[in-house]
């Protein structure tokens, strides 16, 4: 484990860093406008809730057959709510300005639990501030928090949690959903301690996340899904997605101080009501902005590998009806891998609302990256005889990290016609992400039940990714002993030196030349060769530098019409979308070149060495062997895409809750790629190495293609509420991921069909949703790199049918003590497999690549009295997956056990410390996807990526 007496030095400092500010303002003392139509009790009690922004708990019981009166005008919240409870005849018990309880005005006291979370219930919130409380954010991105149903068992209300994400009423929950629902609420954001956004979708069940490449970059597939890539999964800023095209949004999105929670949707409405996510829509809700008082968090972190990070919000009135919020943090790093490299890191978002008389509003945000993160490839591991997967001598495949200070800045020769005859790798740098985000959200009343919503925003972002890519292309191939490398005939690199002896006339013997120490080694000193970093290994790793620039517009419009009787509720939602996306890609100058196997590798440059031992010449540059060695690179595209949409909610007598809708989205695309000179050409004046020309060459030119596509997403879900405990749904589902133009030119969407249905379980004992699923991916695309033409990406075409089972739980044996379990046992197959469009029968019915079977989380929590906060461990289970669709190479199942506490210091102040990993456990999510599509383990080395080893983070958060 990295150094403890660093991590109690970092806690040490975060325990001095509370600050003193203002106490909470509560809801109840806030002046707001209510339009509470007369009706049926358990009805108006969800709309004042909606108007209010509070959560209200009411027993069936009390609200059953009785009516609340019209409730017009501007009132604080706590009077409205008393003269609509006494309207309905009922009373109110409790009301904490954030949580109101209401029972029958002719029964006695009786306490009710605290809401829950999701479909279980939850310990004591965490020191939140007063707008972070309520469930349900700005109007603009969510209706209401609350709807009390007939007779939810006790404790268990928090199933009644409103879902806004693949919804539009603003009235289903989870219970009555029709659709896979995941709520995630700040306290269990916090528990789940992220080392990454994408650590974060763990918490969905039937997502499988590939959190090794660091805090960016990372792969997520959902139920059966090849891994490996970010396809049919949407990530949403409240209600729009970060990203049109879905993939990449981890570059542009980190979690902070303004997110309240977290809703997720598989399937269903995901693929009607967001673009591109057919599978999955993840919707990271922002906090509502405070209208009465000053709030606000500040917030101080630490990890046992150096990381720190300090966070803020705030957030208060300018004046009546106008709110503003300022949130963002500051984040210094050298990642959970070893590194010389410290990557600094900030955001800043900056909101103002005004809400108007008849809650319309109107919202801008404006928001500022600029982000460096580590990033982490492959490294190569051995396998022992009994088919053991363990480190490399001389390596630790839990921390090390290939990337070092030989490859803080390489110059890599260049195409003159890109603008750059020498292109610079940056180590130092990683991933380089900066935009600017600039969105408005706004809503307009028309009539009773009749609204109109607009939301639109712009990202204006670039990102330089600087990454190694070890063993990519020559794979294990290029994996090979010093002493091989510099003799004739046996090394990796034989023409190499077949070439370099003709060049440098009186070569006795070759050697390699340490590039940072200047040490030269020669080929006879096989002592020294063999005893290199402990392991005597040389590889080939492979320099990928690439630059995309990002120009995307992308906006959601339309009208909702809310309308209904004693026994028929009806929302009735048609709108539209409009995306405009411009991409400008340059992965120009990607180099191989030679280090050694270690953590911060040294580069070695291959020397002719005369008898006596004097250096001839170089054979490379600065290590590297070749380049351009995965094309020219160069592609800009555009891609417009308008949809039109509608989706209606139906509910009948309370029971039976009927929703169905469709959207069409048509798109246009263009590409411009980059042609490849007919002669490659030739590298700058003075450039050292055999290597005389910059390998495959954009010549300045280009050839355009474009084309049109269209396609329909649809959808219908039915859910029936058997008793006030058990509930059925079912739900079929069409939609698609556009796939947009690369160097392959211009691509067709992708279909998705998916088939489901599930019961949902809740008493004051257990809370459950099981559910079945069949899903059918169509001509899924993806591109690969081909060892044996590297130059030339393939275009890979397979179809994919995943039969599984889902499972979201939680048993509550008593009031301090809860145990929650969610998981998936799937079976994907794969078939008709395509590359460049001829058939690949060899792998008819494999598991596809990096796709495990079996996951499955299990976490008990032990509730601290008097509102301490809380204990919880963590077991998570990933089955094994196969590195590649030939299965060739089957990566073992794993387990990782985690530890934390959340602990309430006072109202305001709580300490949270996690250690992930907690018995330095080995787990591997993907082999080496650059080195084909059959992968095999040669002479006892594979390249693969690894878990991170045991780690820990503490942060100290106030919140006023």
């Amino acid at each position: 484990m990295r150094s403890i007496h660093r991590f109690c030095i970092s806690s040490s400092i975060l325990a001095g860093a509370a600050m003193v500010a203002s106490a909470p303002a509560l809801a109840d003392e806030q002046v707001r406008q209510f339009d509470v139509p007369g009706q049926a009790a358990k009805d108006g009690i969800v709309i004042f809730a909606r108007q209010a922004g509070i959560q209200i708990l009411a027993p069936g019981s009390a609200t059953q057959g009785r009516r609340t009166a019209p409730l017009k005008g501007r009132f604080t919240v706590s009077d409205g709510l008393r003269r609509l409870a006494a309207s309905g005849h009922l009373r109110l018990v409790s009301f904490d300005g954030r949580t109101a309880v209401l029972a029958d005005a002719q029964s006695p006291d009786r306490p009710i639990d605290p809401p829950p979370a999701r479909l279980r219930a939850a310990p004591r919130p965490l020191a939140t501030p007063v707008a972070a409380q309520t469930v349900a954010p700005a109007p603009a991105a969510s209706p209401s928090p609350v709807e009390a149903q007939d007779a939810p068992p006790p404790g268990i209300v928090g199933t009644e949690a409103i879902v806004v994400t693949g919804s539009t009423s603003g009235r289903r929950t989870q219970f009555n959903s029709s659709s896979n629902v995941t709520l995630a609420n700040a306290a269990e954001l916090q528990r789940k301690a992220p080392r990454s956004v994408a650590e974060t979708l763990e918490l969905v069940p039937g997502i499988f996340v590939e959190a090794t490449a660091g805090p960016a970059s990372n792969n997520y597939s959902v139920r059966g899904l090849r891994g490996g890539g970010q396809t049919f999964i949407t990530l949403e800023q409240d209600g729009l997605p970060i990203l049109y095209g879905g993939g990449g949004a981890d570059f542009y999105f980190q979690q902070d101080l303004s997110v309240d929670r977290m809703e997720a949707v598989e399937g269903g409405t995901s693929g009607v009501l967001a673009p591109n996510g057919a599978g999955a829509t993840i919707n990271f809700i922002s906090r509502k902005l405070n209208f009465d008082k000053l709030g606000g968090a500040v917030r101080v972190s630490g990890t046992t590998y150096s990381d720190f990070r300090a966070d803020a919000y705030l957030s208060g009135p300018v004046s009546d009806g106008l709110a503003y919020s300022l949130s963002g943090y500051f984040w210094s790093q050298r990642g959970q891998r070893k590194s010389p490299f410290r990557y600094n890191s900030y955001q800043v978002k900056g909101q103002i609302e005004k809400r108007f008389d008849d809650d319309g509003f109107v919202r801008l945000t404006l928001q500022r990256r600029d982000e460096r993160d580590p990033y982490y490839a492959d490294m190569p591991f051995a396998v022992d005889s009994s088919g053991k997967i363990g480190s490399v001598p001389g390596t630790d495949l839990k921390y090390d990290n290939i990337l070092g200070e030989a490859f803080r800045s390489i110059a890599v020769p260049d195409a003159s016609a890109t603008g750059n005859r020498l292109r610079t790798f940056s180590g130092k740098d990683g991933i380089h992400t900066t935009s600017w985000t600039y969105r408005i959200d706004m809503e307009k009343p028309l009539a009773d039940g009749v609204k109109l919503f607009a939301r639109a925003r712009y990202l204006d972002g670039n990102y330089d990714f600087n990454g190694i890519f070890p063993g990519s292309g020559s794979g294990t191939a290029g994996l090979a002993s010093a002493v091989d490398y510099l003799t004739p005939g046996n090394s990796p690199i034989a023409s190499t030196l077949t070439a370099g002896a003709a060049a440098f006339p009186g070569t006795a013997q070759f050697g390699i030349r340490d590039t940072l120490t200047g040490k030269v080694i020669a080929a006879s000193d096989t002592a020294t060769l063999n005893a290199l970093n402990g392991n005597g290994l040389l590889q080939q790793t492979v320099l990928n530098h690439q630059t995309l620039s990002t120009k995307d517009f992308g906006s959601n419009f339309g009208v909702t019409w809310d309308a209904r009787s004693d026994a028929i509720q009806n929302s009735l939602t048609v709108g539209g979308m409009y995306y405009d996306v411009k991409h400008r890609n340059d992965q120009s100058a990607v180099a191989t070149l030679i280090n050694d196997v270690r953590n911060n590798s040294h580069i070695y440059d291959v020397v002719a060495l005369s008898a006596g031992g004097e250096v001839l010449g170089q054979l490379t540059n600065n290590g590297m062997l070749s380049y351009g060695n995965w094309g020219q690179g160069i592609y800009n595209d555009h891609v417009e895409s308008l949809s039109g949409y509608f989706n209606d909610e139906l509910t009948i007598n309370d029971k039976l809750h009927i929703d169905f809708g469709a959207r069409y989205e048509h798109q246009h695309v263009a590409v411009n790629i980059g042609n490849t000179a007919t002669v490659n050409e030739a590298v700058p004046a003075g450039t050292p190495g055999l290597a005389q020309d910059v390998g495959s060459t954009f010549d300045g030119t280009y050839t355009r293609y474009a084309a049109s596509y269209h396609d329909w997403a649809y959808t219908a879900g039915i859910n029936y509420e058997l008793t006030p405990n058990v509930s059925l749904y079912l739900r079929g589902a069409k939609g698609f991921q556009t796939n947009g133009g690369d160097t392959g030119g211009t691509h067709a969407p992708t279909d998705l069909t998916l088939y489901e249905g599930g019961v949902r379980l809740r008493t004051s004992f257990l809370s459950a949703s099981i559910v079945g699923f069949r899903t059918l991916f169509k001509n899924q695309s993806y591109q690969f790199i081909n060892p044996s033409d590297p130059a030339n990406a393939v275009n890979a075409l397979a179809n994919n049918t995943t039969n599984g089972v889902q499972l979201d739980a939680e048993v509550r044996p008593t009031r301090y003590f809860t145990i929650t379990a969610t998981g998936v046992y799937q079976v994907p197959r794969l078939n008709n497999l395509r590359f460049d469009g001829a058939a690949q029968t060899q792998y008819e019915g494999n598991t596809p690549e990096r796709t495990p079977k079996k996951l499955l989380t299990v976490t008990p929590t032990f509730t601290l009295p008097h509102g301490l906060g809380e204990i919880y461990g963590r077991w998570k289970y990933v089955g094994k997956i196969f590195a590649d669709a030939g299965n060739g190479v089957a990566l073992p199942s794993y387990s990782v056990f985690t530890i934390g506490t959340n602990l309430n210091l006072s109202d305001q102040l709580n300490l949270a410390v996690s250690v992930d990993n907690l018995t330095n456990a080995k787990g591997f999510t993907e082999g080496n996807p650059r080195q084909g599509q059959t992968q095999t383990i040669v002479n006892g080395y594979f390249y693969g990526r690894a878990i991170a080893g045991r780690n820990a983070m503490a942060s100290l958060t106030y919140r006023f």
